[in-house]
């Protein structure tokens, strides 16, 4: 059994169809590379898996457990919503870290909300909160940044803000870890140290969704990659094999257009 598993996803924004009917699978430990035009649905495919967006059609499921059935509204009520979100750990394009907060305390932050509503936590507070600091560091310090605990976002470059925002999602121990397209927003000389912290999760199975333009990394990192347009999938298939032999031909004018 598949670990997600979505099928007949469906979006509109009014009477623009986003999402038109889109079923895929993702297994434990598989890194999946999402690839598209801007406009394909590729990001609001990625929020409606983790019900940022709320799909108008179909089903995801995880570990077989249905999380939205957009014809069951038992699915949809928003404390339930919520939870279910967990399942899911998602990086933006923009960082998103709180300018208030430390690197340490942007990624102990939801840990510690929702230890809050622990029914042990005012007795044992200390001993949680020793526990979620560790864990942070541990993260900060997988990802490279251990001297930069202490550091606000301002004082981070973009890489490493984006790191630290990478440390936060992998704080809550996501079932899937979700990544719209991480190096955007970063200049080309710090794309490089999101996409080696990428690799190393690869390595270590980390189940992934990656909405990328990084068509090497792509390659060369993900198990398999999806091919977006017109908000339907129009290919799929193993990385490599899709990268260098393309079978429809809007893939590969696709492919073609972004070599050039």
């Amino acid at each position: 059994m598949a670990l997600l598993e979505a099928s007949g996803i469906g979006k509109n924004f009014g009477d623009t169809k986003v999402l038109k009917d889109i079923s895929l699978t993702l297994e434990q430990g598989e890194a999946l590379a999402i690839i598209g035009s801007s406009g394909s649905g590729k990001t609001t495919l990625l929020r409606c898996l983790n019900f940022l967006e709320r799909p108008d059609s179909g089903v995801i499921k995880v570990n077989g457990e249905t999380m939205w059935d957009a014809a069951d509204p038992a699915t949809q009520r928003e404390s339930e919503v919520r939870k279910k979100r967990l399942h899911f750990g998602l990086v933006f394009q923009n960082f998103n870290l709180f300018p208030q907060y430390t690197a340490l305390q942007n990624v102990m932050l939801a840990g510690e909300l929702l230890a809050k509503e622990r029914p042990d936590y005012k007795a044992n507070k200390k001993a949680i909160q020793a526990e979620l600091e560790q864990q942070a560091r541990e993260l900060l310090a997988q990802m490279g940044l251990s001297e930069r605990a202490n550091h606000y976002p301002h004082q981070l470059s973009g890489g490493q803000q984006q790191r630290v925002a990478i440390a936060r999602a992998l704080a809550l121990h996501p079932d899937i870890l979700c990544f719209d397209e991480p190096t955007s927003a970063l200049d080309p000389e710090l794309t490089g140290e999101v996409l080696r912290v990428l690799r190393d999760l690869a390595d270590r199975k980390t189940t992934m969704i990656i909405v990328t333009h990084e068509m090497h990394f792509a390659r060369d990192v993900a198990d398999r990659i999806l091919f977006m347009d017109g908000g339907v999938v129009v290919e799929e298939g193993p990385a490599k094999q899709l990268i260098e032999h393309p079978q429809e031909e809007r893939t590969k004018q696709f492919l073609a257009h972004y070599s050039e």
